[in-house]
């Protein structure tokens, strides 16, 4: 369970979110967050809170990003209408589609806007972590698109089941380099992206990819990633008129979730519901449901909730999903969950599986096992809540994922009753 905020100041907090107060100047969202960094990395970190908060501003970045966003990324992403889980579920179900997006999933907004800030900057390389593969592939084609070199650090184990995005990024012309140390998933693959930068802070960009990290990271790719939701809520009104009951999305990091939720924080009727990893159990080590079974410490230079041992020691994590195969989550999702404005669950393994195959069955999509557990989430809401209108984050395609689909479900197994 996430710390508790003081509830007295729990509206005053979410006020300066919404109102764009948060994170603070030193990088704070609330008591989470923060900057905790090896000091040859801090000029470096000043440098990109300057960039973030007077280039990304620009009129001209501004116009560059939404110009390449609409040509080459391919937004706005269409709002899809789930008949099929609609009428299964007994609920109005509606899809934000980032699969749709260019590389398959809502990576690819991050990794354009900070490619070209890292091209603003001067960057003569850039390196980025991946799970999942779909941030390196994102990042590996945004980099090919601006012409900045990049390398890619993989765990052994993510690379293995990930291999189809591994041959992607290296087509794309990015170094994918195998991280054998640590857990040899994303926590061990941000470790080494973050060995790389510290030897060259000057001339490297270290493009991250999920909402945690140092300030100003977490602001930074919210900012970025919000396309997502305020997209949406557009969408959602014109074609629905009227905003949605209930909005899910899967969270490992946060990206994708913080991207479609922090548009909506203000609208007080809407709740908003993130699904964790709960893999095969409630044990430390057997799942990645950091804001569910986690206790606040520092993790990748910022402080927010983490899977750690009564000793402090960062834990091993388990999901299906290699993109939420990771024991920490943004600052700002430990500050909403604090402050109870999103609601976080679990969906197991099993659930998610489950839950894709329904997908695919009833709506002919294939969604990414991460995303697949967002559905999971929504559908056993909406058992208990029929009738109502529910938005949920598409966050990418599941064509990278088919070697794990192929061993854990042979034969396309169909969704359990």
């Amino acid at each position: 369970m996430a710390a508790r905020v003081d509830q007295a100041t729990d509206a005053q907090l979410l006020r300066q979110l919404i109102d764009g107060q948060l994170p603070d100047g030193r990088g704070r969202y609330g008591p989470f967050g923060g900057c905790y960094a090896p000091e040859t990395l801090m000029p470096a970190l000043r440098r990109l809170a300057s960039a973030s908060s007077d280039i990304l501003d620009q009129a001209s970045f501004q116009a560059r990003l939404s110009t390449e966003l609409a040509d080459w990324v391919g937004r706005p992403t269409p709002l899809t209408p789930a008949r099929g889980l609609g009428a299964s579920w007994g609920a109005e179900v509606w899809l934000k589609r980032e699969d749709l997006a260019h590389t398959g999933a809502h990576k690819i907004n991050n990794a354009l806007g900070q490619a070209l800030l890292a091209q603003e900057m001067g960057a003569r390389r850039v390196v980025a972590e991946t799970g999942a593969g779909q941030h390196g592939v994102a990042t590996a084609a945004a980099c090919a698109r601006v012409g900045i070199p990049c390398s890619v650090y993989m765990g052994e184990i993510d690379i293995e089941r990930q291999s189809p995005n591994v041959d992607r990024m290296r087509r794309l012309g990015a170094e994918v380099i195998a991280v054998t140390g640590g857990d040899r998933t994303l926590r061990a693959a941000i470790d080494e992206a973050f060995r790389d930068w510290v030897s060259d802070p000057e001339g490297t960009y270290y493009l991250l990819g999920s909402a945690v990290g140092p300030h100003p990271y977490p602001f930074l790719v919210q900012r970025l990633q919000a396309v997502i939701g305020n997209e949406a809520r557009a969408q959602l009104l014109h074609r629905s008129g009227a905003l949605a009951d209930a909005v899910f999305a899967c969270v490992g990091g946060g990206s994708n979730a913080i991207g479609l939720f922090h548009p909506l924080l203000g609208d007080e009727q809407t709740l908003l519901f993130g699904i964790e990893a709960g893999g095969e159990g409630a044990g430390l080590g057997q799942h990645s449901a950091t804001l569910a079974h986690g206790k606040p410490g520092v993790l990748h230079g910022s402080y927010s909730m983490l899977l750690q041992d009564v000793n402090g020691q960062v834990q091993e994590t388990h999901s299906v999903s290699a993109g939420l195969d990771y024991p920490g989550v943004g600052p700002e999702h430990a500050l909403l969950a604090s402050i109870g404005r999103v609601h976080y669950d679990t969906a197991t393994d099993e659930e998610a599986l489950d839950a894709l195959a329904e997908c695919c069955l009833l709506e002919g999509i294939l969604p990414a096992l991460e995303t697949a557990h967002a559905f999971a989430g929504a559908r056993r809401w909406a058992a208990s809540n029929p009738g109502k209108r529910i938005l949920i984050g598409l966050s990418g395609r599941g064509d990278k994922d088919m070697p794990t689909l192929t061993k854990v479900r042979p034969g396309g197994q169909h969704a359990t009753a």
